[in-house]
């Protein structure tokens, strides 16, 4: 497989693999998607005041940043449960 999309998907499938190695008898999978899910949101917050010049800019752009992530999460969640109810096989 060519590396068309930059290493997108090898980045998220090494995020999943380090969530996979943190569950345990003692961690559940609902800590361990807290946990990523508290993660994503930090180094997404990170990020989108990184790109701006001014606290200014930030408060003025907030909502915006706000809808992007949000209206990202939604698509992908609904598109691996998509691909989850076409495919359910857990038994």
């Amino acid at each position: 497989m060519s590396d068309t999309n930059n290493g997108f998907l090898q980045r998220a499938d090494a995020h999943i693999a380090l969530a996979n190695e943190q569950l345990s008898n003692e961690v559940t999978q609902g800590e361990v998607s807290a946990s990523f899910t508290y993660g994503a949101a930090r180094f997404n917050a990170w990020m989108a005041a990184s790109s701006v010049e001014s606290a200014q800019d930030l408060v003025n752009d907030k909502d915006e940043i706000v809808a992007y992530f949000l209206n990202e999460y939604k698509l992908a969640l609904e598109e691996h449960l998509k691909n989850h109810l076409e495919h359910f096989d857990f038994s």
